[in-house]
Formats: structure tokens, C-alpha cells, sequence
């Protein structure tokens, strides 16, 4: 079956802003929230398992959020970010969901995959059913998509890359999602797209180096050390000037992407690194790991902000793509004498509902 992400849906990616120089906020006379006066939104699912991925679609209506079940919920978080205000999507997979990512060009379109059925189904949130399904030899960990939405790239629980492209599958046939067969990069832990969709980051969670890879070629164009125990994760800033990597020694680095040399280090965490992501100013980075919080803190200087208890450690965190609002999820710790676990999914910062 035809997807509806059409050419007319796709916006060409953006050159970012030019960074501002490294310097504190009082020296660039910017105002930062204060952190500290919010609390978090915490709602809680009663549930055995916990969510798994969460994540804002491009222009920040909606909240999409899997890892319970076979099913699908998304919010309107303007409205309410209740249970009972889910809208939800079944019958794409036959069994749990791991995983949601959003097309970046189109606010209705996503996908979602399942390492159990080892499917990726595409979805259109104006519609009930899905659109299409993918059908995979490998169980799928989680997708990233190219900035024109035009082509997904799968990494698999096993550590391969996958590669999916949008189009015409034959010469007279309608367009849709289809598998391409790549040579190159064998494996991988993380994969970050440039802002141009030429090029992306790879990691390999027992290698202490990433590497820069044009996307047509697979070719690698640069190794560069990054962390001891492995790179685990990685997140690029959104107006270009900063990758940020994050490890399983609970470092996280800064990389400048002009030379490609680390221009500093974050040291406030405690845990391993779980998932990082940029404000959509990129002067805030959030960082998720093995413990129970999510820290905050400057991109140009590195130092920590506000850290912001969970009920449990976090997989994932998303900055809004308009606000200073973090979303994040997981499973709470069962704790003798306790209540029974539950799913859980917050927001934190202003503005949040």
C-alpha cells in the first residue's frame, strides 16, 4: 500500500544559524528558564513492563509513546497527557512494540518496530490503520530517519544496519517503503544524521571511537576517539556547531564540527549514558542514564543546570522542538513492601502541561 508522505509534504533541510561564540549566558545576555521552580509531570501506567521510546513529532502537537504493549499511544499535550486522552493505533504488530520515531517533514507520519515480530509499520496519525509494514530477516532496535524523510535507516538488536528508502519500487509502480541492500558499515550502536542528510554518525557500543560516514557511499571519512567503555549514544546540535556523545564511563563529550576535536567534557553524571538531546536553540542538553534523573546542562559551557528526578532510569529524553520541555519514560523500580511496578512517561520544564 502507497504511504501519503508526498514530495509536496517534504521541506528541504535547512543550513542552521551560525553558533554563538563560547560564552556564558550573563556575556550573550541570554536568560536561561530557571530550571529549578518546575517539577515534573509524571504519568504512570499501571504496567509489568515499562515504555520504551518517546518522542515529539516536528512541530511539537503531538507525543508519541510505545513499549507496553502492541500498542501505539499519542497525545496532544496542549490538551492533556492523561491516560484516558490517548489516542491509541493497534494492528500493525503482532507483538510488543519497542520503538517510535517521527518523519521529520511531515507532522502526521511515523513509524513504529517491534523486535519480536521483526517488523517496521508506518503510520499516519489521521488514520486508524497503518499504511504499510516492513517485514525484516533481523529484529529491528530502533529507526532513525534522513532530514528529508525520504530514507530510514534501521539498527538491529544484533548491531547491523538497515537501510529503507521512499519510492518507486519498479518502473510504472506507486510509491512506498522498500528495504535497500547496502554494503558498508557493518554495525553500529547509534546512528546521527548531519543536518543536510549527507552524512551521519555511527557508533559501536565495544568501540571507543566514532566515525563519520558519507551516507552514499558507506564510506568512512573520519575515526575520532571518544569514550573508554564505549559510545553508547549521540546527538547533534541543531545549529551544527556541536556532537555531542555520550558513554558507558558516564561521560559525555562535546565535539566541535569544524575539526572534530572534543572542546570539552561533562562529567556531572554517575551512570552510564542512556540518550542525549539538544534544546531547539541548542543551548541545553539533557542527558538520560542508568539512574534515576535527567541532567541539564549549557552546551557552550558544559556546566550542569538542574537535575530532574524520574521514578525510575530513563532509555530515552527528547527536548520539545519549540520549547524548554523535556519528555522521557520507563518503568519504576520495584521496591520491597511497595506498590507493583508501573510505565511511566514525564515531561519536565516550562510550559509543560
Amino acid at each position: 500500500m502507497s504511504s501519503t508522505n508526498n514530495e509536496d509534504d517534504v521541506q528541504p533541510p535547512q543550513k542552521p544559524p551560525s553558533p554563538p561564540p563560547h560564552m556564558s549566558f550573563a556575556a550573550r545576555g541570554i536568560h536561561p528558564p530557571n530550571f529549578s521552580a518546575f517539577k515534573p509531570r509524571d504519568i504512570r501506567i499501571p504496567s509489568h513492563q515499562g515504555m520504551t521510546s518517546i518522542a515529539w513529532n516536528c512541530d511539537g502537537k503531538r507525543l508519541g509513546a510505545v513499549g507496553i504493549d502492541k500498542v501505539v499511544r499519542l497525545w496532544w499535550p496542549d490538551k492533556s497527557v492523561e491516560m484516558r486522552s490517548a489516542s491509541t493505533y493497534a494492528g500493525g504488530h503482532s507483538d510488543d512494540v519497542d520503538h517510535l520515531s517521527w518523519n521529520p517533514t511531515h507532522p502526521d507520519l511515523f513509524c513504529t518496530s517491534s523486535q519480536k515480530d521483526k517488523r517496521i509499520v508506518f503510520w499516519d496519525a489521521r488514520q486508524s490503520r497503518y499504511i504499510q509494514a516492513l517485514h525484516l530477516k533481523h529484529s529491528p532496535s530502533h529507526t532513525v530517519w534522513s532530514p528529508t524523510g525520504k530514507d530510514l535507516v534501521c539498527i538491529t538488536a544484533s548491531r547491523n544496519l538497515l537501510f529503507a528508502k521512499f519510492g518507486p519500487t519498479g518502473e510504472g509502480s506507486g510509491q512506498s517503503w522498500h528495504a535497500v541492500d547496502r554494503e558498508g558499515v557493518g554495525a553500529a550502536t547509534c546512528v546521527t544524521f548531519n543536518h543536510v542528510g549527507d552524512g551521519m554518525v555511527v557508533s559501536v557500543s565495544n568501540e571507543h571511537q566514532i566515525r563519520l560516514v558519507d551516507f552514499q557511499s558507506l564510506n568512512v571519512l573520519l575515526s575520532t576517539a571518544a569514550h573508554v567503555g564505549g559510545c553508547a549514544t549521540t546527538a547533534l546540535d541543531p545549529r551544527g556547531a556541536y556532537l555531542a556523545t555520550g558513554g558507558n564511563d558516564s561521560i559525555v563529550n562535546l565535539f566541535d564540527t569544524t575539526e572534530w576535536l572534543c572542546a570539552r567534557t561533562i562529567t556531572a553524571c554517575d551512570h552510564a549514558i542512556n540518550a542525549l538531546s539538544f534544546s531547539h536553540d541548542g543551548e541545553f542538553l539533557a542527558i538520560s542514564s542508568t539512574g534515576n534523573y535527567i541532567d541539564i546542562c549549557a552546551t557552550e559551557t558544559g556546566m550542569p543546570l538542574h537535575r530532574v528526578p524520574t521514578l525510575g532510569p530513563s532509555p530515552t529524553v527528547q527536548w520539545h522542538p519549540s520549547k524548554h520541555v523535556i519528555a522521557y519514560c520507563g518503568q519504576s523500580k520495584v521496591r520491597e513492601g511497595g506498590p507493583p511496578p508501573s510505565a511511566w512517561i514525564s515531561l519536565f520544564g516550562p510550559g509543560a502541561p
